[in-house]
């Protein structure tokens, strides 16, 4: 996993021996590629660097990789006891599941990637 500006790469690597690179947290795509791994973070940056600017000059914003919110669809009677719970413990319900994904976040294989 490679991270520039709060931009996250997933990186392959093909029989030709070249690495292909893409930027997995947009909708929009950004993708790069080279034949090294100095060639390959170089690109990425430039990538990056590259959507920025023409963001820029399009006076548009450029998609910000998160906004922090997001639907999840449960069974009603998770959600039911997921409300209990948290009220248990003088939470809200929206910070008890922040709480319990923080937690489930430290403990995966995925922690080395939170700043």
């Amino acid at each position: 996993m490679m991270e520039y500006k709060g931009y996250f790469a997933r990186v392959e690597f093909d029989d030709a021996d070249i690495f292909h690179g893409e930027v997995i947290n947009l909708r929009d795509v950004i993708t790069f590629e080279g034949e090294t791994v100095n060639e390959l973070k170089k690109a990425f940056k430039d990538s990056v660097d590259d959507y920025l600017a023409f963001c820029a000059e399009r006076n548009e914003d450029p998609e910000k990789p998160y906004s922090g919110k997001f639907v999840v669809r449960v069974e009603p009677e998770l959600h039911k006891n997921m409300t209990i719970a948290a009220r248990k413990m003088g939470k809200s319900l929206n910070i008890w599941v922040k709480d319990a994904l923080s937690k489930a976040l430290e403990n995966s294989t995925l922690s080395g990637i939170t700043s």
